[in-house]
């Protein structure tokens, strides 16, 4: 006889770390027959809890409980999960007495159960184009992200009539801690926040549900201000991987264009990955004036200026000299301007993590400035590399890690055929850069995809040099030693 599906489940929630015993099983049992309708589920395709869920939540739909829509789905299936979830307090307790064993220990812990209550969404993770490209700049990561789901039409529908709420104020609060959901908002019934103290105050750390590398984290502030990158900051990031060695840490810039795609919440990003910029070499040493302070210019087409050193003081010292030095600086040589009027142009990216026993800072100089020639952004992919990438170069592809949009696993199947001549519909806006592709290559079946992915790669190594506020040639390297020696 087959397994009963909510029973079978029921023996995944009682073996977890939920506050759920083999005692309850009948109160968990009614808890879950309220939310799917009364008796039997439909049989799961396997015992995996998520395939349990959705059967049960087929079997929602079924009964009535709710409409066969993306929003209803999502809500009740964060429900579920909820019952394998212990109690943010239990949560934090369990992480925190981990930690006491090792740092490793307590953020492996928290990421498995993230995977396992399904906050992060690791089959449609896997749904992800991830290849390597080989480029002038070094061995790039590229990424067509396919995981987050489409939007669902009748969210959008009721969007229009739906009461206005600012409740989550966004997606980043820490109001969305068990937040149910509602149609187009995220539903978060099993989302939870490990709390921590950086610089005196509460902030949250979590995992991203769209996980865009290993371990891929969030750190949040409790307080709802916009972010900025200032002498807290790189407080904040050091304090962060010397909490979690084994973590990278960093934040996106805090001026649109160059900024995230959240500039209203103070957060940051990290995880456990090494990306290209991090394995790129020191290009030649500088001298910044601070004790107890390595500095140099890497190798690498964005301006990257690196800070290393055994105590966290001395770097944020030099840090925040970096940065001071930028926000006013201006050479109209290489078209870097601090202010038109009073509108600030520059910022810094920076990135926190530890090589060995040292700290290590990365800040990467930033210029939002935008011009009739390139209304996007000076620096910023030119227009001739938005068929590929036309959004923000935010931190992690300042890192070496493209970030692509869905649209392109469509349009590059159609670039495939093209390039071997087979019948296609390829995007005109992508034509020119084929046939340049057709006539530099040899191309056969057999190797047309490998190209095309070294291709992509370097565009993409060209939007980060577009990104590069003083470029890789003589000029610009000479302007940079001119910014490096004012100081």
């Amino acid at each position: 006889m087959a397994k009963d599906t909510i029973q079978t489940f029921i023996d995944h929630i009682v073996s977890s770390p939920a506050p759920y015993t083999e005692l309850d099983r009948q109160y968990v049992t009614n808890r879950i027959f309220a939310l799917i309708g009364d008796g039997a589920a439909a049989q799961a395709i396997s015992d995996e809890p998520i395939d349990l869920v959705n059967a049960m939540i087929q079997t929602a739909v079924d009964h009535g409980k709710i409409e066969d829509s993306p929003s209803p789905k999502e809500i009740l299936e964060s429900q579920l999960m909820d019952f394998m979830t212990p109690l943010p307090s239990a949560l934090n307790r369990g992480f925190w007495d981990r930690y006491q064993q090792s740092p490793s220990a307590a953020t492996d812990w928290f990421y498995q159960l993230s995977q396992n209550n399904n906050y992060i969404k690791t089959r449609n993770i896997a749904k992800n184009v991830v290849f390597p490209a080989k480029t002038p700049a070094g061995e790039l990561e590229i990424t067509i992200n396919l995981s987050k789901p489409e939007k669902d039409p009748k969210a959008i529908a009721a969007a229009l009539t739906q009461k206005k709420t600012s409740y989550p104020l966004d997606q980043l609060c820490m109001t969305n801690e068990g937040y149910l959901g509602r149609l187009g908002y995220p539903a978060r019934s099993n989302h939870r926040i490990i709390r921590m103290m950086l610089g005196g105050e509460t902030w949250g750390f979590q995992y991203s549900p769209y996980a865009y590398f290993s371990e891929h984290a969030i750190f949040l502030a409790k307080e709802h201000r916009p972010m900025v990158i200032n002498q807290h900051t790189f407080t904040n990031l050091l304090e962060i991987v010397r909490t979690l060695p084994t973590y990278f840490v960093g934040s996106n810039a805090d001026l649109p264009i160059v900024g995230g795609s959240m500039l209203t919440h103070d957060h940051y990003q990290g995880g456990k990955h090494d990306f290209p910029m991090m394995k790129a070499p020191i290009d030649r040493k500088i001298d910044l004036g601070v004790a107890g302070v390595t500095a140099g210019v890497v190798n690498w087409p964005m301006t990257d200026i690196r800070l290393s050193g055994a105590q966290p003081e001395p770097l944020i010292n030099a840090a925040t000299k970096v940065l001071n030095s930028w926000i006013g600086y201006s050479d109209e040589s290489v078209d870097v301007r601090a202010y038109t009027g009073d509108t600030r142009h520059h910022t810094i990216t920076p990135i926190a993590y530890r090589d060995g026993d040292d700290y290590v800072l990365d800040l990467v100089l930033r210029d939002n400035q935008t011009s009739d020639k390139y209304p996007d952004g000076i620096f910023h992919p030119h227009q001739d590399v938005q068929h590929i990438k036309k959004e923000n170069i935010g931190l992690i592809e300042v890192m070496g890690r493209a970030i692509l949009p869905a649209r392109l696993k469509s349009e590059m199947a159609e670039v495939t055929k093209y390039l071997i001549d087979q019948p296609n519909n390829i995007a005109d806006m992508h034509k020119t850069w084929a046939d340049k592709i057709k006539q530099d290559h040899q191309l056969t079946a057999e190797n047309v995809t490998e190209v095309l992915h070294q291709e992509i790669g370097n565009v993409f190594a060209r939007v980060l040099a577009d990104a590069g506020v003083f470029k890789r040639d003589a000029a610009g390297q000479a302007a940079l030693d001119k910014f490096i020696a004012q100081i």
